[in-house]
């Protein structure tokens, strides 16, 4: 089993602490530096170049979020850098965990996670897909719904835009691009339908929907409709 090398970006010592105590707990997880606040957070991230960073969004000196978007311009800058970023915090407001994504986090979880699924996180992320915890899906869900009422596109082309995809996933889309009819399906997933739903509104069985969204769900590389829905707002693939 491959190494997974973790940075732990953490002001409270208690808190940090416990993480590298649960993280430890896997033979895999190598917790590879600590940082109590932003800047020693970045250098690190910098200098270490770690599979996947847990940063808390309260850090004293710059929150979590400008972080991440701060780290994400850099590698946009500096390929070589591939670290995934799992926000790690008490706050599940609407606002927060929207600004989260927005700055390119790739999964957010509460720190009242079971040791358990903060391993099943922190090994999805590193997979390269976006861990969410179950309340904090239905706010994401939730606003996709009210930007997208009626499941389609809206007068006006309102774009709803999340940066920060992968650049491996971003070839792999580019490599197998979505069919007309898997974006058409895309598109009222992430208006918060489900198959029964879209089969009535595409006009086809819901059977063959269930194909379109596994199919959806390869080319996107992820595991559920709700990371396929977060992909696809972070690629830009629903205007």
């Amino acid at each position: 089993m491959s190494e997974i090398k973790i940075l732990v970006i953490e002001d409270h010592n208690l808190t940090r602490i416990g993480l590298r105590s649960a993280l430890q707990t896997q033979p895999e997880f190598n917790i590879v530096g600590e940082a109590a606040n932003a800047a020693d957070g970045i250098k690190l991230l910098k200098t270490l170049k770690p599979d996947v960073a847990t940063i808390d969004i309260g850090l004293p000196d710059m929150d979590g979020i400008e972080l991440t978007r701060t780290f994400r311009q850099y590698q946009a800058e500096n390929e070589d850098y591939t670290t995934k970023l799992l926000i790690l915090t008490m706050q599940n407001s609407e606002q927060a965990v929207l600004a989260a994504f927005a700055a390119g986090a790739d999964s957010y979880c509460m720190k009242d996670i079971e040791t358990e699924r903060l391993v099943e996180a922190v090994r999805t992320t590193h997979a390269g897909s976006s861990w969410i915890d179950p309340a904090i899906a239905d706010l994401v869900l939730q606003q996709i719904r009210q930007d997208f009422p009626d499941g389609s596109r809206g007068a006006s082309g309102k774009r709803v835009l999340i940066e920060g995809i992968d650049p491996d996933v971003e070839k792999s889309i580019v490599s197998y691009p979505l069919t007309h009819r898997e974006m058409d399906v895309l598109e009222l997933i992430v208006a918060g339908c489900d198959n029964a739903e879209i089969a009535k509104r595409l006009y086809l069985t819901v059977g063959t929907v269930k194909t379109h969204v596994r199919g959806i769900l390869n080319k996107l590389c992820v595991a559920d409709r709700t990371q396929a829905a977060v992909r696809a707002l972070r690629a830009g693939l629903v205007p």
